[in-house]
């Protein structure tokens, strides 16, 4: 049964103190919602899939990949299109667009089922971690997954930060 859901994004950690905040956290499973499994840029090669999977198994974290959970190209380029226009990188944004919030929510999140996701990650899983790759959750769609999964399962939320 699920204790507590964290989020985490790769973008500011190195390899170390990545794994190392999972574990402090008391994270069991790794829930993946990346569309694509990659991260670019050499200092984040260790948020790419086969080397997380690889020291996720090794540290005894289960590693779920969710691309369901995902927004697909098209609503991701309807954020950067609004990051462009603000003059916001990626990598500095801090919130997400109304559109990309509403087209998520409808696109993702209007027929996701919570307890049925508890359900298939078993009874055995207590701590989740939501794993994408903005720093910022509230610039990532994590943060909206992971204040549906609260309200509905009634747990808290842990924003982890570099």
């Amino acid at each position: 049964m699920i204790e507590k859901i964290v989020t985490i994004g790769a973008y500011g950690y190195d390899a170390e103190h990545f794994f190392a905040a999972l574990q402090a956290a008391g994270v069991d499973t790794l829930c993946d919602v990346r569309q694509r499994r990659g991260v670019r840029g050499s200092e984040y090669a260790f948020a790419n899939r086969a080397r997380l999977e690889a020291k996720l198994t090794e540290l005894g974290i289960r590693y779920v990949h969710r691309r369901d959970l995902a927004p697909d190209n098209e609503l991701r380029q309807a954020q950067y299109r609004v990051d462009a226009a603000v003059h916001v990188g990626k990598r500095a944004r801090q919130v997400l667009s109304p559109t990309f919030i509403d087209g998520y929510c409808d696109a993702r999140l209007a027929a996701f089922d919570s307890h049925q996701f508890a359900a298939e990650l078993g009874q055995d899983t207590r701590v989740v971690a939501l794993f994408c790759v903005e720093t910022e959750p509230a610039a990532c769609h994590r943060s909206l997954l992971a204040e549906r999964l609260a309200v509905d399962l009634d747990v808290p939320i842990d924003n982890l930060l570099p």
